[in-house]
């Protein structure tokens, strides 16, 4: 990472992605990937911190993947969201969790990968269409609200780094940054879910000029600058974590991903034997980062909370935890990372278990004095 001392603006927009900052009062929540298994999952949760009056409080959501279209249907809708003194939206469902369910009911993998094979454009420029035409609609990143700050990765393949979408500007800090990107949201959700091998790469392209220096860059030149080559956020970051945890000392951290399996015979063949490597690494990551999570707030270094897809609900120990049976959780747990049509029985558990598990997340550990809730959003349970 850059060093510090050479940002010269405390003001500018790019001072958070030097390495060390003050940590702020702030409240952040992190969004991860996992295709249409995540951004159902997040539905839940957005469900249950509305439903708790901290939707509201939120500083930054930072998102990759399958949480990136979450995100980006939540930060695009934000100011119709009809926030009251309690701060919860009466009108969440129509808003976030309606369009959303829709998504969820059409595949879109599949179409795009026969489209970018057969006709013009990339499968990456099909998806990004699909999102465009079902969710967002023309939108770009200026439609996001200041606040909360949106922030939509996605990867470098280029420089191996972070590459950041928001509403002030989008980065890599090796390359340089634009400001105000008027980037449509499809194209950033898109390239924030590109996931390898299948829709990956996307690709941005720029001006020349558009890219503007930066303190601390080292790859300022073309094509950086130009033709940004783009994967799945969920590559360099999985649960969406650094762009908040530089910065912010309450952090919320929604994990749905997909835990690696045993596999007793593996395959020999170098491109199975080359998948199932890249599986074990990206889980490795994951492990070493939930680790430093759970780290910091047993440290009291952070505030907040961490919850997972596969989490044993019983293990928050919270008074009237909704019922949520393990053997049930882990079959949800288990649910392909794809963007295929979901039934509606399957979307609904996910949401409710979303809405579940980040309950007794949020009052074993961050407000002990939320009520619980009622029951679950769908009555099916999970």
């Amino acid at each position: 990472m850059p060093d510090p001392a050479r940002v010269s603006d405390p003001a500018s927009p790019v001072r958070e992605l030097s390495g060390a900052e003050e940590l702020k009062p702030a409240v952040g929540l992190c969004l991860s990937g996992g295709g249409y298994r995540a951004m159902v999952f997040h539905i839940g949760v957005l469900w249950r911190l509305n439903e708790a009056g901290w939707l509201a409080k939120l500083d930054r959501v930072s998102s990759v993947s399958g949480g990136s279209i979450t995100a980006g249907v939540l930060g695009m809708n934000w100011g119709k969201l009809a926030f009251g003194a309690n701060g919860v939206a009466s009108n969440f469902v129509d808003q976030v969790v309606t369009p959303l369910r829709n998504l969820a009911g059409k595949t879109i993998d599949q179409k795009s990968v026969i489209g970018g094979l057969f006709s013009s454009g990339s499968i990456a420029d099909k998806v990004a269409k699909s999102y465009d035409d079902i969710l967002f609609h023309g939108a770009t990143l200026q439609d996001l609200p200041d606040k909360p700050r949106f922030v939509i990765n996605a990867t470098s393949v280029q420089t191996g780094a972070l590459f950041r979408f928001s509403k002030p500007y989008m980065a890599d800090y090796r390359v340089g940054q634009v400001l105000k990107p008027t980037v449509s949201l499809a194209v950033a959700v898109g390239a924030s879910s590109a996931f390898p091998p299948v829709l990956s790469p996307a690709t941005l392209k720029l001006p020349a000029g558009q890219m503007q220096n930066m303190p601390g860059t080292d790859l300022h030149e073309e094509p950086y600058t130009t033709e940004l080559c783009l994967s799945d956020g969920g590559v360099y970051d999985n649960m969406g974590l650094e762009t908040v945890w530089k910065s912010h000392k309450t952090v919320l951290v929604s994990d749905a991903g997909k835990k690696i399996d045993g596999e007793a015979d593996p395959h020999r063949d170098w491109p199975r034997h080359v998948l199932r490597v890249l599986d074990l690494i990206d889980n490795q990551v994951r492990s070493l980062r939930k680790r430093q999570v759970i780290d910091a707030f047993i440290s009291k270094e952070r505030t907040g909370a961490y919850w997972s897809i596969r989490t044993d609900i019983k293990d928050y120990e919270v008074a009237n935890s909704l019922p949520c049976p393990l053997e049930r959780t882990r079959k949800l747990a288990n649910t392909a990372t794809r963007l295929a049509a979901m039934e509606d029985d399957l979307k609904e558990r996910l949401i409710n278990w979303g809405y579940a598990v980040c309950d007794a997340a949020m009052r074993a550990h961050v407000d002990p004095t939320l009520p619980p809730p009622a029951g679950f959003p769908y009555a099916r349970g999970v």
